[in-house]
């Protein structure tokens, strides 16, 4: 618990001592902090035995405020953008506790009443599996793990001085993509209340200068290679490496948005071990264990443009697929980074429905 307040303290004191920026214009900032309460979500009815009571927690947030300085604000209506510490209580005595920090992005709607916040990071567990000490925790196969977290607020500022009221609802994700077997994942679907504080007496003006022109760009081509570490879902089977090239085109709608088509190849090592596993331990499902561990899909996708950052979601159909593994449609999510107009790194999400497979981290070039 202290490690992890100390590292939240730390993310806090380097977004503060950025706070004047090089032109002297001043940040304006806020405080916020939520109580959640809730329930576990049967996704999976194999985590039956891990939902004994209602989960509940704490998210603590900064964030910092823009006023359309950079034209990216502007275009979507002025989020905020900041850090958060969250802790939650599963209460299971087979699930323990859970402590995570997260980047999160505010977005306002219904003239900034209501604010949808989505979060992104690490999170710690006290309790995960272990074979002998706690084999019934088939959700948290690894101790560190990547959570996300949605909440939707209807929010007031200043109604008493600086201090104001948000109240919603959140939803809560744990999972370690598969990095390390068992990995069901949990769900928390909460209600929230808290208070928020502005942390400078001034209430700056919005600044209202961007016009909604027309935005065009031609098809450009992009080239991703993707890498990682995961494990199938066989316990103790082992973890491998991960390929993946990825080359598609898109074409942007606007600024904010553009459409992908495109193709992945996949090199899977742990697919090979798997399909040994399967051709020795299930030889009434016709697998020899010599097939091919390689898998090809064609996907359809949209990203989302933010500043230098952007949200990817792909939908993809696996064309070449020697054997069964969670079914033929998958699916991504992740986050982009560019640097310049040429070149990305990425962080994505590959699933299967509700089933994760992998973390990918990638490198790519867009032309």
């Amino acid at each position: 618990m202290k490690k992890v307040l100390f590292a939240f303290t730390v993310l806090f004191q380097v977004f503060v001592s950025g706070q004047e920026k090089k032109d002297g214009n001043k940040h304006f900032s806020y405080m916020d902090v939520s109580y959640f309460y809730g329930n576990i979500a049967l996704h999976n009815t194999d985590i039956q035995h891990l939902i004994t009571g209602h989960p509940e927690g704490l998210i603590l947030s900064w964030n910092r405020k823009t006023y359309g300085q950079e034209a990216w604000e502007q275009r979507f209506n002025y989020p905020d953008y900041g850090v958060s510490f969250g802790y939650q209580n599963l209460k299971n005595e087979y699930l323990g506790e859970n402590y995570a920090l997260y980047a999160h992005y505010n977005f306002y709607f219904l003239k900034r009443n209501l604010m949808l916040r989505i979060g992104q990071g690490l999170a710690y567990t006290t309790d995960p599996y272990d074979k002998k000490s706690n084999y019934r925790n088939i959700a948290f196969g690894s101790g560190v793990m990547s959570s996300t977290y949605l909440m939707l607020n209807y929010k007031k500022e200043r109604l008493l001085d600086r201090l104001g009221i948000q109240a919603g609802f959140s939803l809560v994700h744990y999972s370690n993509a598969n990095i390390k077997a068992p990995n069901t994942s949990i769900n928390s679907i909460a209600f929230n209340v808290g208070i928020n504080y502005q942390l400078e007496k001034e209430q700056p003006r919005f600044i209202h200068t961007v016009s909604s022109g027309r935005f065009t760009e031609p098809v450009r081509y992009n080239a991703v290679f993707r890498t990682g570490i995961n494990e199938s879902d066989v316990v103790d089977s082992g973890q491998y490496a991960f390929y993946v090239f990825s080359f598609y085109a898109d074409k942007r709608l606007g600024r904010k948005s553009a459409l992908q088509l495109g193709t992945d190849i996949f090199y899977s090592n742990f697919l090979k071990e798997y399909i040994r596993y399967r051709g020795v331990a299930y030889p009434e499902d016709d697998i020899s264990g010599n097939e091919d561990f390689k898998r090809a899909g064609v996907f359809l996708g949209h990203e989302l443009f933010v500043n230098r950052f952007s949200l990817v979601t792909q939908l993809g159909y696996y064309v070449y697929y020697p054997v069964d593994f969670e079914g033929r449609f998958y699916q991504r999510i992740g986050l982009k980074r560019y640097f310049g107009d040429k070149f990305f790194v990425a962080l994505t999400l590959k699933t299967h429905a509700a089933k994760a497979e992998a973390v990918e981290f990638g490198v790519g070039i867009r032309l």
